[in-house]
């Protein structure tokens, strides 16, 4: 009992670093969209453990150690050259919490943590990569120019371009709200894993993420076409990438949590 207290102690040690690490390499990186969402899986991998803690079958073998420990110093080594790298960033606590899952209980048990593995396999997905494959530029654009119209303003698109009679703005890729969306689907994964919930309501939670993300980014672009039309540069840096950024970003994790919380029958979790 002592020993298998003992191996429950080095395991939670491992994961409370292996999650201190990582966040102090974020804070470093100064990517405050990557830190919320740190934070907020790391959190949701924290509940996950702790409410299966009592069924976990902790057995390991020489093999899997070994090479669980390789994995966790090998994101140790990585952490001292790689700082500030956005794919390092995203990749490690995968790889640290596979590495402490084979510690932990072997590879031939490690289904037993097939939710947190899910969860940080997504946290891999760089926004910059999926907007290369899918440009939801034209849509945005779209979206913006409509928002405006109906607002009554004399707006017009050439394409990627969102023109007002005294400015215009391009909507790029970085724009389009592919990070957003991805951060508000993480949030989908982690309720969707979290609480059991029927089919239907499962394709309501992610179809409202992917609407509350996409919508609350064409509403920043449509502002910050304002902002250009009134050439007031200062309000429109701090908008687009100033904090004003992050308070769209909140909204939008609010407004999902909300969602979530009052809209959706909560019962037991899975």
């Amino acid at each position: 009992m002592k020993q298998l207290r003992g191996i429950q102690w080095l395991l939670l040690g491992l994961l409370s670093g292996s999650i201190a690490l990582h966040l102090s390499l974020v804070s470093h990186s100064q990517n405050t969209d990557l830190m919320g969402s740190s934070i907020l899986f790391w959190l949701a991998i924290a509940a996950l453990v702790f409410k299966k803690r009592s069924n976990l079958n902790l057995n390991s073998d020489v093999f899997s150690i070994g090479l669980g420990a390789f994995f966790v110093l090998l994101v140790l080594i990585k952490s001292k050259f790689l700082i500030g790298n956005d794919i390092f960033l995203r990749l490690s606590p995968f790889i640290s919490t596979l590495g402490i899952s084979l510690i932990a209980s072997g590879i031939h048990r490690l289904k037993q943590y097939w939710r947190e593995l899910a969860l940080l396999a997504f946290f891999t997905i760089p926004p910059g990569l999926v907007s290369l494959l899918i440009d939801l530029s034209p849509l945005t654009a779209k979206f913006a120019v409509f928002v405006l119209w109906c607002l009554g303003f004399d707006v017009s698109r050439q394409g990627l371009l969102i023109h007002l009679p005294k400015g215009s703005i391009e909507v790029y890729a970085g724009c389009s709200g592919m990070a957003i969306i991805l951060q508000l689907l993480g949030l989908a994964l982690i309720y969707l894993l979290l609480c059991r919930t029927r089919f239907r309501q499962k394709v309501w939670v992610v179809a409202i993420a992917l609407s509350l993300a996409f919508t609350i980014n064409g509403l920043r672009v449509a502002l910050m076409a304002v902002l250009v039309a009134l050439s007031n540069q200062s309000a429109f840096e701090y908008w687009h990438v100033g904090n004003g950024s992050l308070i769209f970003s909140t909204i939008a994790v609010l407004s999902f949590g909300t969602f979530c919380n009052f809209l959706i029958p909560q019962s037991d979790e899975p």
